[in-house]
């Protein structure tokens, strides 16, 4: 039996309408210029009455954080907080495509922590967190995943990974984009597993630890081309960062390449973020 265990910590967590992925830390280059919860909060115009509460303590509006996300309203329009209060939160979480609107608030680093332990060939059926809805916001909150694999040979490792991303074509428009995060753990992982020909996922200026499998990336399940894919990475730092044995088909990103990915345009952040960096 092997395992592993990785914690991907988000401070500020997007999905656009485009369902591209990217996670920031909302820092800006002065203290002026943060974006935190509360900004976030108050650009969002949510009232009382529109914010859910989860805790452990059974004295808020759920003990679950799907059971607050299952009492958002089919086909909601406006913004809706589900504020986590601190506490590990030990689920899968599902936000269902007709759950649009939701800014899903923590408390922050090592404070609050939504966690599952699982690991099997659909991405869909092992993810920890998923989210099939557009115009979603988290803040504060790490998301945790542990992968157990039962082999019949002790001597064959398989890896888990963060990511698994499926661009079908050069003209889709999604891809994962992590910016200033820290990637930290138990055990080894990928950074991501190819999923399909275009799959699209760049890591910048994050942080990655040894948990991070020195090839960095797998093709795992997927034994087609690898020309057509972007796993890349800019800038990132860490013993996880090392670039020596990574595998030949990623790529380290240059200023120019990863320029497009590092604005919010990328996500069509002006049309619907309720804060946002130019």
């Amino acid at each position: 039996m092997i395992g592993s265990s990785t914690v991907l910590h988000v401070c500020l967590f997007l999905l656009s309408a485009s369902s591209s992925f990217r996670a920031a830390n909302g820092r800006g280059s002065k203290a002026k210029d943060l974006i935190d919860a509360p900004l976030l909060t108050s650009k969002l115009e949510a009232n009382p009455s529109r914010t859910i509460i989860v805790s452990s303590s059974g004295k808020d509006n759920f003990t679950s954080v799907q059971a607050a996300i299952d009492a958002v309203p089919t086909g909601n329009s406006k913004w809706i907080v589900v504020h986590l209060r601190a506490g590990v939160y030990r689920e899968k979480v599902l936000i269902p495509e007709n759950k649009r609107y939701i800014f899903l608030r923590g408390k922050g680093k090592g404070k609050t922590a939504i966690v599952w332990d699982d690991g099997k060939k659909n991405n869909a059926e092992s993810a920890t967190f998923v989210v099939k809805a557009d115009n979603f916001v988290a803040f504060g909150i790490s998301f945790k995943t542990c992968e157990i694999f039962v082999l019949p040979d002790r001597r064959t490792a398989i890896l888990g990974s963060i990511t698994a991303q499926n661009r079908r074509s050069a003209v889709d428009s999604t891809g994962f984009v992590f910016i200033n995060c820290k990637v930290y753990g138990v055990g080894e992982v990928f950074l991501g597993r190819a999923k399909s020909p275009h799959s699209r996922v760049v890591f910048a200026k994050s942080y990655l630890s040894k948990t991070v499998a020195p090839k960095g990336w797998a093709n795992w399940i997927y034994d087609g081309s690898t020309d057509n894919m972007l796993q890349g990475e800019h800038s990132c730092h860490g013993p996880g960062a090392d670039r020596t044995d990574r595998v030949k088909w990623s790529r380290q990103l240059t200023e120019d390449e990863v320029a497009p990915f590092l604005t919010v345009d990328f996500i069509n952040g002006k049309e619907w973020l309720p804060a946002y960096y130019e």
